[in-house]
C-alpha cells in the first residue's frame, strides 16, 4: 500500500489553516470538475484525489491521525526503510465497534451525478475506513434502568443529492440500515432512527440514532437556506454592450440576459433554480448570481488604439 501525500495533492503546506484547505479545494475542484473536463479521465482521477484529500484534511480528527502517520512514515524513510516494508497495521482503523458508520460505497454515491467508478483509495479505506464511528457501549448495573443515549452521526451529501433526494447505507453492529434522505433536506437537518442509538441499561430501551445532514463543498455553488449563490466572470464587452451569459445550474446550463452597462458585483436572481423546500419539494429557492467583470488581456495595438479613442471621447463629453 502506497502512502498518499494529501497536502501535495491540494498543493498546500502542512501549516495550512482550515480556510487555506477550503480555498485550495474549491480552486482545484473547480478546475478538475468533470463538468468542465467532459471525457477527460486524467481530470476525473485528479478530481477524485482532490476530494479524498479534502475528506481527510478538512476533518480535525482525521488530519491529526494523518499528520502523526506521515511523521512516522517519513522518519522511517529517512532511516532507509525499503518500499513496502512500513508497518501499516498499527495505523489501520479496526472494524467498527458498536455505533454506526456511513458506508458511502463508492464515489458515485458520495458525489451524486459525477459518474465515478471505484471508491476511495486503499490507503484511505485502511487508515480512515472506520473513523467517526459513534459508539455506545452497553452499561450494566443491577437494579438500575436507564434509557440508552442518543447518537448523532454526520452524513455528507452533495447539493445535487439535496435537489433530488438520495439514500445512504449504514452499518451498525452487523446489521444494515438504509437511510432515505429526502429532497430538500437542509444543512443540519436530522433524520431519526428509533432504537438504533446507545444500548439501554437494565432492560431499558435503546436511544435513537440521528443522521445530521452536512452539505459537501461544491466547486460552483454555496447554499444559503434554500437559495444558492455563485460568482461568475462577465466579459467586459458583454457588461458594456449587453448580451447573454451562459449560467450553470443544478438542472443544467441556462442563458441569462445581461443588460447594457452592467456593473461588476451586480446580482442576478434566477427564480426556482435553488434547492427545494423539505415539505414542499415542488417549491424551490432561487439562484443568486454575482457577476465579476473581467478585463481583456494581451490587447493588440488596434484594440489599445480603440480603447484610447474611447477614453478621449469620454473625456470630451465630461467637459
Amino acid at each position: 500500500m502506497d502512502y498518499r501525500d494529501y497536502y501535495k495533492i491540494l498543493e498546500l503546506d502542512k501549516t495550512a489553516t482550515e480556510a487555506d484547505i477550503k480555498r485550495a479545494y474549491r480552486r482545484l475542484a473547480r478546475k478538475h470538475h468533470p463538468d468542465v473536463n467532459a471525457g477527460d479521465k486524467k481530470a476525473e482521477e485528479r478530481f477524485k484525489e482532490i476530494n479524498e484529500a479534502y475528506e481527510v484534511l478538512s476533518d480535525p480528527d482525521r488530519r491529526s491521525k494523518y499528520d502523526k502517520l506521515g511523521s512516522r512514515y517519513h522518519e522511517w524513510q529517512r532511516r532507509g526503510g525499503t518500499p513496502g516494508g512500513f508497518n501499516w497495521g498499527q495505523w489501520a482503523t479496526p472494524g467498527t465497534q458498536g455505533g454506526a458508520r456511513v458506508d458511502y460505497g463508492d464515489l458515485s454515491d458520495l458525489f451524486g451525478q459525477g459518474g465515478f467508478q471505484g471508491g476511495f483509495s486503499e490507503f484511505f479505506n485502511a487508515i480512515f475506513g472506520g473513523m467517526g464511528s459513534a459508539g455506545a457501549q452497553p452499561a450494566r448495573r443491577r437494579g438500575v434502568q436507564r434509557r440508552g443515549r442518543d447518537v448523532e452521526q454526520e452524513v455528507e451529501i452533495t447539493l445535487e443529492e439535496a435537489l433530488q433526494g438520495t439514500r445512504r447505507l449504514l452499518e451498525k453492529e452487523g446489521h444494515r440500515l438504509e437511510a432515505k434522505i429526502p429532497a430538500g433536506a437542509a444543512q443540519g437537518a436530522k433524520i431519526r432512527f428509533a432504537g438504533e442509538g446507545g444500548s439501554g441499561m437494565g432492560g431499558a430501551s435503546a436511544g435513537d440514532l440521528y443522521l445530521v445532514v452536512k452539505f459537501a463543498p461544491h466547486p460552483l455553488f454555496e447554499a444559503d437556506g434554500s437559495n444558492l449563490r455563485c460568482d461568475l466572470p462577465l466579459p467586459l464587452y458583454t457588461a458594456v454592450l449587453g448580451g447573454e451569459l451562459s449560467i450553470p445550474t443544478l438542472d443544467g446550463q441556462v442563458n441569462l440576459k445581461i443588460p447594457p452597462e452592467t456593473q461588476s458585483g451586480q446580482i442576478f436572481r434566477l427564480r426556482n433554480k435553488g434547492l427545494p423546500q423539505l415539505r414542499q419539494p415542488d417549491k424551490r429557492g432561487d439562484l443568486l448570481v454575482k457577476v465579476q467583470i473581467t478585463i481583456p488581456q494581451e490587447l493588440t495595438a488596434d484594440e489599445r488604439k480603440l480603447f484610447k479613442q474611447l477614453q478621449e471621447l469620454r473625456k470630451s463629453q465630461e467637459l
